[in-house]
């Protein structure tokens, strides 16, 4: 059998109208490295979906493929079987919308959700969020983009009058190998739990909203009574205009430096009524400013964009987390709140949380946890792929 599998000859047993790959050693999640691959059979190509061996041809899963990626297998199942495309992603779809709107009921608090999350759905590589009527389809895989067509036919069902918006990021096409050109810019308007915002599915950061952050906008509203509020990075103002228009903050001030965004804030803000102190300023040199200043805030909420997206700016990430959360910790009142989130894979909770404790000591403060939570139920992530639990935040009460 060695003898086969080096030559390349088809594992035995393998009859799917699709191509092989045979593995050197297995995986423990559901991702496989290039250097895990013994070898694959001569006509897969990039994007196609292979039927996967282990190196005893042991039927092991099937997968979409991309040899050029460091990420080399991403499995769809575990164990071959009969495996038919159509009726898999099929199947996937509507768990996934069932999920979303018979339990956990969405669609009766807000018009924007997320529909597929990655590898926590079955369908790594993919990401959709709703807007109204627009469907955002995000691509992080070759594999899944060629399944685009396909995607939005099956989304159709459940979403008979869906619009659809195609996103990858130029990092994804680049590592994977394929080009998505923009489409046009332009805006939808949603309504999440009774606060309206404007979204720009075309553009702006992630698919053009923060979804994930909808329970702990919530819950954030709930202690800003009567309080002055300070959103930091603020985007398009999710955070502080709850405060405001659910919250009855006292005062509420946004920090954003992205000028489209901080424009967007200023709007949301408008159309729900509510008077928000907008900045465009980056947070490090405003949150200073306000130290020098003795201002202090009854509640903060740090919510930043991902600080380390790569194991090389890790060193450097982790020390502009404990730079912000100090800066923060040093303008609470006593008794002030401070939720510090992060949404870096690479950080795990105990580290962060590590940088939680040094920033609140270093900026002489003794402080209480007393919450932590993450990404709304409509981001689930996989049992076995524990770094789809990739958003995190601390709830801080200092003394």
């Amino acid at each position: 059998m060695a003898q086969n599998a080096s030559a390349g000859h088809a594992p035995a047993g393998h009859a799917l109208p699709i191509p092989w790959v045979r593995l050197r050693s297995a995986a423990s999640g559901p991702r496989v490295f290039k250097r895990m691959i013994l070898n694959a059979a001569p006509g897969a190509k990039a994007g196609d979906i292979v039927a996967v061996y282990d190196k005893s041809d042991a039927p092991y899963g099937v997968a979409v493929y991309n040899p050029r990626n460091v990420v080399a297998l991403r499995l769809l199942t575990r164990g071959v079987g009969a495996f038919d495309a159509e009726k898999f992603f099929a199947e996937k779809i509507a768990q996934a919308v069932e999920f979303r709107r018979r339990t956990l009921r969405l669609d009766e608090s807000t018009e924007a959700y997320r529909v597929v999350h990655d590898q926590g759905d079955g369908l790594p590589g993919l990401v959709i969020d709703r807007y109204g009527d627009y469907l955002v389809l995000e691509f992080y895989s070759l594999g899944m983009f060629r399944q685009a067509a396909r995607l939005e036919r099956l989304l159709k069902d459940s979403f008979p009058s869906a619009r659809f918006v195609r996103r990858a990021s130029e990092h994804a096409q680049s590592v994977e190998g394929f080009s998505l050109p923009a489409g046009p810019d332009f805006k939808a308007r949603i309504k999440e739990n009774g606060v309206l915002f404007e979204v720009t599915p075309s553009g702006g950061y992630k698919t053009g909203f923060f979804c994930d952050q909808r329970d702990n906008r919530q819950a954030a509203a709930a202690l800003a009574s009567g309080q002055s509020v300070l959103d930091v990075c603020a985007y398009t103002g999710g955070f502080g205009i709850y405060a405001a228009k659910l919250g009855a903050a006292r005062e509420t001030t946004c920090v954003e430096l992205d000028p489209e965004a901080y424009a967007l804030l200023r709007k949301n803000a408008n159309v729900n009524g509510v008077r928000v102190d907008a900045v465009c300023a980056d947070a490090f040199p405003y949150l200073r400013q306000m130290s020098a200043n003795a201002r202090r805030y009854g509640l903060i909420v740090l919510d930043p964009y991902k600080l380390i997206a790569t194991k090389d700016g890790e060193r450097l990430g982790r020390q502009k987390y404990l730079d912000l959360n100090r800066l923060a910790f040093s303008l609470l009142e006593p008794g002030g709140i401070l939720l510090t989130c992060s949404c870096s894979g690479l950080l795990p909770w105990a580290d962060f949380q590590q940088i939680t404790r040094t920033a609140a000591g270093s900026a002489g403060r003794r402080v209480q946890i007393f919450r932590k939570s993450g990404a709304g139920a409509d981001h689930p992530f996989a049992a076995d792929f524990p770094e789809g639990e990739y958003l995190k935040a601390l709830w801080c009460r200092a003394a």
